[in-house]
């Protein structure tokens, strides 16, 4: 692998055979914490061998298929490390995902999941601006039921007083949302804190 370009990767490795495709990469930070947790930092096997080759990673952990190039066959990663440490942002974004996540996906009026849309708890008809602490994540029948009227006259009551979180708090809060898919290799990475068995 050593010496080979970028062409040559491009042209042995990212082919993409239908059986290799769903072998995704958990991704960690150089700390070994993964760069995001909601959605998880995930990497398309094509990308982790990428970096592997152009030596920006570490194998951590490897599924039992491999991949093949004229010369040269490989393990595919299923949990790499980042050589060099990556900055998160200390800034969270004010994004319909971000509030969603702040508000874990359920209605901050009666605590619905699903159908979710957001609404202005001082409305824009009263002044009300769009901001981390006026807007909240509204069922559909919550947000109809409200429409532009105060909390006191439409006798609604918010779960939680809105603000902006942090972006460790943010950063946490995806934790307890797993994808559907979790390889088993994934799961030391994802919830250092949890207990361990004896």
């Amino acid at each position: 692998m050593q010496g080979a370009t970028e062409a040559e990767f491009r042209t042995h490795f990212v082919r993409e055979p239908g059986a290799l495709k769903d072998h995704p990469a958990l991704v960690l930070n150089a700390d070994y914490r993964p760069l995001s947790y909601y959605p998880l930092s995930l990497w398309p096997w094509q990308e982790a061998v990428k970096a592997v080759w152009l030596d920006r990673v570490q194998i951590v952990a490897e599924y039992d298929a491999f991949v093949h190039s004229p010369s040269t066959q490989i393990r595919i990663p299923s949990v790499v490390v980042l050589k060099d440490y990556v900055k998160p942002q200390k800034r969270v974004a004010f994004t319909r995902f971000n509030l969603f996540l702040r508000d874990e996906f359920s209605c901050q009026y009666c605590g619905a999941r699903g159908d979710l849309t957001f609404d202005h708890v001082v409305p824009r008809a009263s002044g009300g601006i769009t901001s981390w602490e006026n807007v909240v994540a509204a069922c559909s029948r919550c947000n109809l039921k409200k429409g532009s009227k105060s909390l006191r006259q439409s006798g609604m009551a918010l779960r939680k007083t809105p603000r902006q979180p942090g972006a460790e708090e943010l950063r946490n809060m995806g934790r307890k949302f797993p994808p559907n898919h979790l390889h088993e290799s994934w799961l030391d990475f994802l919830y250092w804190d949890a207990e361990l068995e004896a």
